[in-house]
């Protein structure tokens, strides 16, 4: 079974076209016209061990906002696509992981049920002209469109560089474990019968 996706998404303020494999190699061509993101989306791709392919531009003369948000809510809208009906999913995922003197902590349940809690002190406001409160609007898109019960705590972490960096690869690792399939199971990983919306 294929488990990739494309979505695409047109408004008067973003254009955005983004493509994911679930079962990849960490093969990325991301071009979102913020280089910050840009690289926590392939640090996401790499470590994921998901394939994607991005491309985007937005109203970013006014802000980063809406482009950020945007393609936080079609990549999370691509994995829900991507997984179908979630048959044989192992559904929960977790991952503690160090950036340096950054710790992020992300537990995510692939329930139906979106619900998001962020918690991240940022001692810096901008990594160059990148905007850190967007980190937590981009898990936030994600999480809702992708309709993931996701959990990130950062638990150490002074350098918003490597707090963000923490985060991106946490997300990944954990959800590559939530998306895995598990041999031993051929139904969906709930008594309901159903992890849809």
């Amino acid at each position: 079974m294929s488990r990739n996706s494309l979505v695409e998404r047109q408004t008067k303020e973003t254009q955005i076209s983004l493509e994911v494999n679930i079962d990849g190699k960490g093969i990325y061509s991301i071009t979102t016209g913020i280089p910050f993101l840009d690289h926590m989306l392939e640090l996401f791709a790499k470590h994921g061990l998901f394939d994607l392919k991005i491309t985007a531009s937005g109203d970013t003369d006014v802000d980063d906002h809406h482009t950020v948000e945007d393609i936080g809510m079609c990549l999370g809208e691509a994995v829900n696509n991507a997984l179908g009906d979630k048959t044989g999913i192992r559904r929960y995922g977790f991952f503690l992981l160090p950036m340096d003197e950054a710790l992020a902590e992300v537990a995510i349940d692939l329930s139906g049920r979106p619900f998001v809690v962020f918690n991240a002190e940022w001692h810096q406001e901008k990594i160059k002209t990148f905007d850190t409160s967007l980190v937590e609007e981009f898990w936030r898109g994600f999480g809702t469109r992708a309709f993931a019960n996701l959990h990130i705590n950062v638990k150490s972490g002074k350098d918003a560089h490597h707090v963000c960096e923490a985060i991106f690869k946490a997300v990944a690792r954990a959800l590559d474990a939530a998306t895995s399939i598990d041999a031993r199971r051929s139904d969906i990983p709930s008594t309901k019968g159903t992890l849809t919306e």
